[in-house]
């Protein structure tokens, strides 16, 4: 499942190539015509993310849209871009800093099966493979025409006189009005990159959360209702560089073990929005950042390495099964 930088990923890209442009709204599969009819010939006002969530505003202003496009991608779920694409210039300003890779090349073809090119501007979301196995299916073929016939299950397609957006395979996909999205948003969790409250009340609010309750930390920083956008890689990183016991309860972690947490996700998201990548391991240089920023297996401390030795101790990375989702940790480095 997509995780939460790819979704402010994907709502950055939506700011610097759709809004303030109007915006035909069509559902090429059929599924979501109503919501389209709502939304098509208005002008897009607005791209924000919520953890996991994508609200796109439509005619109104930036701050109250009279519409708002609600997306989560689930497990399946991804935007195609095409046409004029551009890099949000936040994106670009800092990327440097990281060290990153080249950001990939408009076009409909995405992402590669393996999920690797995760800092694609043309496919976020899915893995493609996934897409593929979920009855998604593609023409192999480059388009040569402006705007390119949608492709598979096109769930929502966004079209402005030179880029278009197509959705497929979301969890999620509804027209909201404000009231609706204030109370989505008091049902989430703090997102440190959301718009909607500063970075001190989120830290103090997922403190407070995590701090009262007696769930493994493992399972609250998968709970969406206390942290937004954090997914099964994060999870496993985060508790890893925290040296944190996976099945401790959050209410007995100190307040300094929690803000430590939450200040790590706040470094950890920033490098994902601005790279595309999970990059979780701190300090790489040269062929090793390469060899990180191109290939997952060497960009992570635990996620999917079970049985494989802690990079730290040496100690086999365990597998098991949290609330129905896969948990790598590491015992000796995290007990």
């Amino acid at each position: 499942m997509p995780e939460g930088h790819s979704v402010h990923r994907i709502a950055r890209q939506f700011g610097a190539n759709f809004v303030g442009r109007t915006a035909a709204v069509t559902s090429p599969q059929g599924r979501f015509e109503v919501g389209a009819a709502e939304l098509d010939g208005r002008e897009v006002t607005s791209s924000e993310a919520i953890g996991k969530h994508l609200l796109l505003g439509f005619d109104g202003t930036a701050r109250t849209p009279e519409r708002v496009l609600h997306v989560h991608l689930g497990i399946y779920g991804a935007w195609d871009f095409a046409g004029a694409i551009s890099v949000d210039p936040t994106i670009l300003a800092s990327r440097a800093a990281f060290g990153a890779a080249r950001m990939g090349q408009t076009g409909m073809r995405g992402a590669g099966t393996d999920g690797e090119n995760e800092e694609s501007i043309a496919s976020i979301g899915a893995p493609r493979l996934a897409r593929l196995r979920a009855g998604e299916h593609e023409s192999l073929g480059e388009p040569v025409e402006f705007p390119p016939e949608p492709v598979g299950q096109v769930r929502v397609r966004i079209l402005t006189e030179t880029a278009v957006a197509d959705l497929r395979g979301p969890t999620v996909c509804e027209v909201l009005d404000q009231t609706q999205v204030r109370a989505l948003a008091e049902r989430l969790g703090p997102d440190p990159e959301a718009p909607t409250e500063s970075r001190a009340k989120a830290e103090a609010r997922f403190v407070e959360r995590a701090s009262r309750s007696n769930q493994s930390i493992g399972q609250l920083l998968m709970d969406q209702s206390v942290v937004a956008g954090i997914g099964n890689v994060y999870r496993a990183e985060l508790l890893f560089r925290a040296r944190v016991d996976p099945h401790r309860p959050g209410s007995r972690l100190t307040s300094d073990e929690l803000r430590g947490l939450w200040r790590d996700w706040v470094k950890l998201l920033r490098i994902g929005v601005e790279t595309g990548q999970m990059l979780t391991i701190d300090g790489l240089r040269g062929a090793k950042r390469a060899a990180a920023l191109a290939n997952r297996a060497d960009r992570h401390w635990v996620y999917k390495r079970e049985g494989l030795p802690c990079r730290r101790c040496g100690t086999p990375i365990a597998l098991e099964t949290m609330q129905g989702r896969k948990l790598y940790w590491c015992p000796g480095c995290q007990l």
